[in-house]
């Protein structure tokens, strides 16, 4: 990327007199790692994101917006551009809808709704990150997907500046997929419709249950950005001839067409695997950890190393969900 001029510097600084300059990213996602962005702004308010914006763009400065900086790798070398944070966390309850903003964090707008006498996101109370994050991705776990619980997204529209709503039907949602990640559109909000629960109690022993499930299986106490890689789905099983020479593959996998992407690291031997202090978890093959001083640049080696040992050995190409930033 092209350095930041100090004219364009201060123009921005004028419009958004909030943003500061070289942040350090390290201390914004929870991999620890990555350079000082150039020029950074907390967004508290959704009305403050699309000002962020709409003055990059008429600046021509390059933006990335991020919510909790759970899922990002940010480069050594920092962003030669504005990184905007959203921090616009309102939450509301109306009968069975939550309208939650997109910064609004996720595992708080589950148990808001709990708390307010609804079920069905119990299982979103171990997501990091934010709503926003969550739609972007259609996120999920334990037997739910946001799909499962949108209404209505509302976002603000770059190229025509103006705000839009979608309904669900129109997210064009997927497995860790939806239309959000292929149009200028930035998340401002959604709203979830759930139900009533007959014993919220449940709803609390559910969540908390989830919780457990999370320190058992996931190495919490490290800093990661969760999940490294997404599970390999298919079609068609000739998909999985390569690995069946290899492995018995679980029949539950074959019957969800979904390869656990953390089950094919850890039989192609690569847990516990490390270039510098970056390592693949021993606990969860898909946790990649930052066990001290990690760079980007080592975090990235291990990946790609990962990537390619599954696909030589299994025949089988890992797609990436952590978002990669400023390489």
């Amino acid at each position: 990327m092209m350095p930041l001029t100090e004219e364009k510097i201060a123009a921005y600084l004028e419009r958004v007199p909030v943003c500061v300059r070289n942040e350090s990213m390290a201390k914004r996602t929870s991999f620890r790692v990555g350079g000082l962005a150039k020029l950074h702004v907390t967004a508290p308010t959704s009305e403050a994101l699309v000002a962020a914006i709409s003055s990059a763009l008429d600046l021509d400065i390059p933006f990335y917006v991020y919510g909790g900086g759970s899922n990002l790798l940010v480069s050594d070398d920092g962003y030669e551009g504005v990184m905007i944070q959203a921090a616009n966390r309102g939450i509301t309850v109306e009968e069975n809808t939550v309208h939650a903003e997109s910064g609004a964090i996720t595992g708080m707008v589950a148990r808001t709704s709990v708390d307010k006498g609804l079920t069905g996101f119990e299982w979103a109370v171990g997501v990091p990150g934010t709503i926003g994050g969550a739609v972007y991705g259609n996120a999920g776990c334990y037997g739910g997907e946001m799909k499962d619980a949108i209404e209505t997204v509302e976002v603000y529209d770059y190229n025509l500046n103006i705000r839009k709503s979608f309904s669900n039907g129109e997210c064009g949602f997927g497995y860790r997929e939806s239309m959000f990640k292929h149009r200028p559109f930035l998340i401002l909000s959604c709203v979830l419709r759930l139900a009533e629960s007959a014993d919220p109690a449940k709803g609390k022993e559910r969540m908390d249950e989830i919780m457990r499930m999370r320190k058992e299986k996931q190495p919490l106490e490290s800093s990661s950005a969760g999940c490294a890689f997404k599970n390999f789905e298919f079609d068609d099983e000739s998909a999985l001839d390569i690995l069946k020479r290899s492995v018995e593959v679980p029949e539950s996998m074959l019957k969800n067409k979904s390869i656990s992407a953390g089950w094919l690291i850890d039989h192609a031997g690569m847990m516990g695997q490390s270039v510098g202090d970056a390592q693949v978890s021993t606990k969860h093959g898909n946790f990649f950890l930052n066990t001290g001083k990690a760079t980007a640049s080592e975090i990235l080696a291990l990946i790609s190393r990962v990537k390619m040992k599954v696909r030589d050995e299994f025949g089988i190409e890992l797609q990436e969900e952590v978002q990669y930033v400023g390489f």
